[in-house]
């Protein structure tokens, strides 16, 4: 895709930099370059290379030149640790691995041959691309069930899990993108999402569309708000904390994005009154999507005409052009509109298993659906809202509480910003109804636990309120649920109110 929109417009701008602009001719040489050194280093299709850094322009190089090479690409977040990521090179049997200098180090037990981002010397992408100069790499036509990425996902406690994504998932991700954000040669694309997690489902999309990619990395609230409306962009993805975070600075309330048209938030929920104010800050542009690593990124998609609409801010859309949702019980039946379960999906976005864990792939694929460990249900229109996952629904009283009902309500409060709802094993009632909140204004708790009784009942309604300054969250920016329970659990030792 990438290659044929380099023939069609090799003299377009394909990406800008940290100061640097590189046509579709331009970096289609420099991939192919460091493609031919790849292969002589490892002339098998299949071998895993591995990417662990931030976003660059050489990063960006490096992803395209391991899809050239006929290899399978391995994003590892920089963030996830010393301990954590040559494990997970090693799990995979990573061949390659290009790192920046930073992280370097932390590979050097592995087996793997390290590549130096931003660096010269042979070791370097600098240095594949001087030995592999002019030269093309030789095309390998792969299976579409053959394995395009591997991408660690879930916790990294006991044995990873390693999705295997193939060409077809790809291929599926790549069209749909395109016609959901309706993405066009005209369109100026920003990656400021990490390229190895959500940010980098959108690189492939933009490219085969022959628009413009900007790249940039770990840009501040108020720097992101700046590059929106001095770069032109059209397009981006973000996690809902980000957006939130930048419809609340004053520069961005005073300021008008007339060419953006997707501003898209997944990874996680975003209140509905949040997303409110973000439409009334960047206007009509705020969408969204559902995936997860074994089905990569959208899911389900809905554009900003729709999310416009009230009733449904609190959805995450519809399922896409190649891709089937289902609500399923605990049987295996698909259940009806209205009627909730784990939210299953089929289609070629899905992926084909984990690495070494036949088991695990067998039970996620049960059936020829996908299954999620999502909650949610469907309404008569199709558009699917989201309760949270399974493991984590509250048996209280002998009754089901799902935390997305719980968190609806109590974010559509004016004093709270951010908040989560768990379960915490009780005596009287087998599991008790708790809330975690981050709050913008002055509110006591029974004021809140008595927002949710209003209109939830009392069974839904919180029996405690655990105030925090910030939400426990992972490296990927994930809300820690455990952490919030263990945390309640030891209050509940010590006494503490």
């Amino acid at each position: 895709m990438f290659t044929r929109a380099a023939a069609l417009r090799p003299d377009a701008i394909a990406v800008e930099a940290a100061g640097q602009t590189l046509s579709y001719a331009e970096l289609l040489a420099r991939v192919h370059a460091v493609a031919a050194a790849l292969q002589q280093i490892e002339p098998d299709p299949g071998t895993r290379v591995g990417i662990c850094a931030y976003n660059s322009l050489d990063h960006l190089i490096a992803f395209l030149s391991v899809f050239a090479a006929g290899h399978v690409w391995v994003p590892l977040y920089p963030r996830l640790g010393a301990k954590e990521l040559p494990k997970l090179a090693e799990f995979v049997g990573t061949r390659i691995l290009f790192t920046e200098l930073e992280h370097r180090e932390l590979f050097l037990p592995t087996d793997a041959r390290l590549i130096t981002l931003g660096r010269d010397g042979a070791d370097s992408l600098a240095g594949l691309e001087s030995q592999g100069a002019g030269k093309r790499p030789q095309t390998h036509i792969e299976p579409l069930d053959a394995t395009q990425a591997i991408k660690f996902t879930g916790g990294t406690t006991g044995l990873p899990k390693a999705v295997m994504q193939p060409v077809r998932a790809w291929n599926a991700n790549i069209g749909t993108q395109i016609l959901c954000w309706g993405m066009g040669t005209r369109d100026r694309t920003l990656i400021a999402a990490p390229m190895t997690h959500g940010g980098g489902t959108y690189l492939m999309p933009a490219l085969a569309s022959g628009g413009t990619l900007v790249i940039e990395d770990r840009l501040t609230p108020e720097r992101l708000v700046e590059v929106l409306d001095a770069r032109e962009i059209a397009t981006v993805f973000l996690p809902p904390t980000a957006i939130q975070m930048m419809a609340e600075l004053p520069q961005a309330q005073n300021q008008a994005f007339p060419m953006l048209r997707n501003l898209i938030y997944g990874g996680g929920p975003m209140r509905a009154n949040a997303v409110t104010r973000a439409q009334e800050v960047f206007g009509p542009c705020i969408a969204t999507t559902y995936g997860q690593t074994e089905a990569p990124q959208i899911v389900t998609c809905m554009a900003a005409e729709e999310l416009a609409r009230e009733n449904l801010r609190a959805s995450v859309g519809r399922e896409t052009l190649l891709t089937r949702v289902g609500i399923m019980d605990e049987r295996g039946a698909l259940l009806p509109p209205g009627e909730a379960g784990e939210v299953v999906v089929r289609g070629d976005l899905v992926m084909t298993g984990y690495w070494q864990q036949r088991e695990e792939t067998e039970q996620a694929l049960k059936g020829g659906w996908l299954h999620t460990g999502d909650l949610g249900e469907l309404d008569a229109q199709g558009f699917l809202f989201l309760k949270g996952r399974s493991r984590d629904v509250i048996i209280s009283g002998g009754f089901n509480v799902y935390p997305g009902d719980v968190e609806h309500v109590l974010g559509q409060h004016e004093a709270v910003r951010e908040c989560a709802a768990f379960g915490v094993p009780d005596e009287k009632w087998g599991e008790a109804v708790h809330a975690a909140v981050e709050l913008e204004g002055v509110v006591d708790a029974r004021a809140l636990i008595d927002h949710v009784k209003a209109a939830l009942g009392p069974v839904k309604a919180p029996k405690r309120i655990h105030v925090y300054k910030m939400l426990p969250r992972n490296a990927y920016g994930k809300l820690q649920r455990q952490a919030l329970i263990d945390a309640a659990l030891e209050k509940t030792a010590k006494g503490d109110e």
